[in-house]
């Protein structure tokens, strides 16, 4: 039986791993949506992507608007406290934009959202992992089918773990800590929204490193 086609709304396709996953997503011809805020929309790689959708998030109807007809929703869209200077806080970047995304998807008929936690969000401790954990939180209660990934730090473009974490992943009981490539990273994203599976479920350490696996990377 021929699964219906998805339409993936991304959001944070300017990120990091959200370009990555646009890059290989648009290899396959996986039909998306691409999120650019008006700032980003002129500038490379987004001004040649085919299809996107140039809104602020906080936009309300415009968000809706631009969601239509999207199956599934990647929130991609994150923060590090470097960026604080900048005007960027935890609440704003990673709570604030999935209240909005979840609302949006809500109101067009999304089916399936795509959260990018990270590891430790089950039992945070700190500001950065309790935003995570109430990003989460608003997902989980959204009354959508969700998957939530959790990976452990990222290495590729400008992401350099620490040397550390590294050294204690080599040990037989800690594999699930090493780092995952960001090449990884967005082709566990993408095949889960592919699939729409697993859905209702956290990816993280053993789980996480299973869909790795079956991306072939």
């Amino acid at each position: 039986m021929t699964q219906p086609s998805r339409l993936l709304f991304v959001a944070g396709a300017t990120g990091a791993t959200g370009r990555n996953v646009v890059k290989q997503a648009l290899a396959r011809d996986v039909p998306l949506i691409a999120h650019v805020r008006p700032k980003s929309a002129e500038t490379e790689p987004a001004k040649s992507w085919p299809r996107k959708a140039v809104v602020e998030l906080a936009s309300g109807e415009p968000l809706a608007e631009a969601m239509k007809g999207s199956t599934t929703v990647l929130q991609l869209i994150g923060t590090m406290r470097k960026r604080f200077a900048a005007g960027d806080t935890y609440e704003s970047s990673d709570i604030g934009t999935t209240r909005q995304l979840v609302e949006a998807a809500k109101r067009v008929g999304v089916d399936h959202i795509v959260l990018l936690s990270s590891m430790g969000a089950g039992r945070p401790v700190g500001e950065y992992l309790k935003a995570k954990a109430e990003a989460e939180r608003l997902v989980r209660e959204s009354g959508i089918a969700w998957t939530v990934v959790r990976p452990p730090a990222f290495e590729g473009e400008y992401h350099q773990p620490p040397a550390l974490l590294g050294m204690l992943a080599k040990l037989p009981l800690l594999g699930g800590l090493r780092p995952i490539h960001i090449d990884q990273l967005a082709a566990v994203l993408l095949r889960v929204a592919e699939k729409r599976a697993p859905l209702n479920t956290v990816l993280e350490g053993d789980s996480l490193w299973s869909e790795v696996a079956a991306t072939g990377l």
